[in-house]
């Protein structure tokens, strides 16, 4: 029975998030009102959706656990449909399920089924160096499988900055993503693979230099691949072909476009103005597209130095994007007139509000994150109004670590490996619990799945229980 639970109350929440009342952005999900709306007016989908509720009060404790199945998660803005609604779990002496080595690189986790699933690199018997993807248990942490993607030297050297005593460590950046099965990972030398997510074997493999005309920035590729229904979407590739959507399951091309140059930011899913469209933020700046057809609907310069890491955020029809390099922020509002969209700028701050790699989240019109430039062991944790880019408050000692939303509260992980709960709340910092975890470098993302947070460094992982 709660596998059928578990869609039905999806819908109904997101249903629910989508009616016009609510003022928050809502996360990209086909919603059970779309479904529905011929056949049911919006006060009736209320009451079905209260009385189902009322009727099914325990399927809350249930239900709202979820996979995180890529990188920024489900909805593709960094937060869970999962609340931590207390912070005792975090010092509570059982808190720590496990602790697993994860050597090298800042990859972060997914999760599916009860699998963990993250990059990493080690040394062969030759003495080169691997990037290998790997199968966590997320019971248990064990290993589960390893799987080679390449060998890779990491020549640029980029990943081994950091704090004083807190350097060294490169390797893989992108996260793998994982559904129906299957694992995708876009390594650092731009192949795509393909695994079987219960034994890591190869399905398929599409070198995106070779086949591709590739271009790869400098430390290598970091975006990780966006799944959107049959399709694994990326980008990277050389003239008429940056932006590339393959079907998921062959590897087959099913749609190329474009000759923009990639940046080290992963694309997001998002929906604006009720199109459903993939967002990449290019050397250019942001284009949009179709992911059906790879159809271009809008785009909006914006200056390129040296690295472009962190990904848009989207409120509604604002988007928001941030680099670092002396380039700083910029807010654009994203228009449609009939079918054609256009974008306009609200605000543009020049080397001010940067996020160097670490993307914000979005909540009740600020966004929440990691704002500075190589700051590293102690750049703030900070609460940004969006519609201005005025800074509300300012925290440090995070570094460029990485923030997800639950519920009403963040998680923020800090790049020295202390996760912190912090209530998303504009009008003052109020840190409720906050903890070492782990031991080395953390320029990974958190993950929360089925009531565990999993962090990583370049050392070592650890899962805890939310409870």
């Amino acid at each position: 029975m709660v596998p059928m639970v578990l869609p039905l109350y999806s819908y109904l929440q997101r249903a629910f998030l989508s009616f016009p009342f609510q003022k928050k952005s809502v996360p990209y999900e086909r919603s059970f009102l779309n479904l529905c709306q011929n056949n049911f007016d919006k006060i009736g989908m209320i009451r079905i959706i209260f009385s189902f509720i009322l009727l099914n009060s325990t399927i809350f404790i249930i239900a709202h656990a979820g996979e995180w199945n890529q990188h920024r998660g489900p909805f593709s803005n960094n937060s869970s449909d999962e609340s931590v609604y207390s912070p005792n779990w975090l010092s509570s002496p059982t808190a720590v399920e496990w602790k697993s080595e994860t050597p090298l690189g800042f990859s972060s986790f997914t999760t599916y089924d009860d699998s963990a699933f993250t990059l990493i690199a080690e040394e062969d018997e030759d003495g080169l160096m691997r990037e290998i993807c790997i199968s966590l248990d997320l019971k248990t942490g064990k290993r589960q499988w390893s799987t080679h993607l390449g060998i890779m030297d990491y020549k640029a050297g980029g990943g081994n900055s950091g704090a004083s005593d807190n350097k060294g460590g490169d390797g893989p950046r992108s996260t793998p993503s994982v559904l129906d099965g299957k694992v995708w990972a876009y390594d650092s030398d731009m192949s795509l693979h393909c695994l079987s997510a219960r034994d890591g074997k190869l399905i398929w493999r599409i070198n995106i230099l070779k086949e591709h005309s590739g271009i790869n920035p400098r430390w290598e590729n970091a975006s990780s691949p966006l799944i959107v229904d049959d399709l694994v979407i990326i980008y990277g590739g050389g003239p008429e072909e940056s932006f590339l959507a393959f079907d998921k399951n062959s590897g087959k091309v099913k749609w190329k476009t474009g000759s923009e140059l990639a940046t080290h930011a992963t694309p997001i899913l998002t929906k604006i103005h009720g199109v459903e469209q993939v967002i990449f933020f290019c050397q250019s700046g942001l284009v949009s597209l179709l992911p059906k057809s790879g159809k271009e609907l809008w785009r909006q310069e914006f200056p390129y130095k040296v690295s472009t890491a962190a990904s848009p955020v989207v409120a509604g029809e604002l988007v928001y994007c941030s680099a670092g390099y002396g380039v700083g922020a910029g807010l654009y509002k994203i228009s449609k007139q009939g079918t054609k969209f256009s974008s306009s700028q609200v605000w543009r701050k020049p080397n001010d509000v940067i996020n160097h790699w670490s993307t914000p989240v979005y909540h009740d019109g600020h966004l929440y994150g990691m704002f500075s430039f190589k700051k590293y062991g102690d750049g703030p944790l900070q609460c940004v109004e969006l519609k201005t880019g005025r800074v509300k408050w300012s925290a440090e000692g995070y570094g460029p670590g990485n923030v997800i939303l639950a519920g009403n509260n963040l998680l923020a992980l800090s790049d020295k490996g202390e996760l912190s709960v912090v209530a998303a709340s504009s009008s003052h910092y109020k840190q409720l619990a906050r903890k070492k975890l782990i031991t080395g470098k953390c320029w990974s993302t958190p993950t929360l799945s089925k009531g565990k947070v999993l962090v990583r460094s370049t050392e070592e992982a650890v899962c805890l229980s939310v409870k």
